[in-house]
């Protein structure tokens, strides 16, 4: 398994008019988790698509559990449960300053040529990457 840990505070913007966070923005929060976990592990989002390489979002769940609010710091948590193929998974739980989860999602994104709009597995450098910092 892999895991991961970024803060953001909730802007103003992202948030409707009960200051409660628009729930379209959790699939943005869900991004920055996956960017960073890609960072963690020493491959940037930017160098797999220098690669010829996207990630199209092919599956999204998601569970609200309480409201997320303006202002609000929280923490997305990232994980990769499981060795990717064609497919990569990824599982969320988002925590706020008092420390309550507050979400439970997951994705799912196949990796696709850019060239010839055809999936492919995972690259072999990203599963290096993967492998190496795998935890049981």
């Amino acid at each position: 398994m892999i895991h991961t840990t970024h803060t953001i505070r909730v802007r103003y913007g992202e948030t409707d008019p009960m200051k409660y966070v628009y729930y379209g923005n959790y699939a943005e929060y869900f991004e920055i988790g996956r960017v960073e976990l890609f960072r963690s592990i020493g491959m940037s989002y930017d160098e797999i698509e220098n690669q010829g390489i996207w990630l199209p979002v092919s599956e999204y769940k998601i569970k609200y559990l309480k409201p997320a609010l303006y202002d609000q710091e929280l923490e997305i948590h990232t994980f990769i449960k499981k060795i990717p193929g064609v497919k990569i998974e990824f599982f969320y739980e988002i925590y706020n300053a008092e420390h309550i989860k507050i979400t439970e999602a997951s994705t799912t994104l196949f990796f696709l040529d850019a060239k010839m709009n055809k999936i492919i597995k995972c690259p072999d450098a990203l599963m290096k990457l993967i492998e190496e910092n795998w935890k049981p």
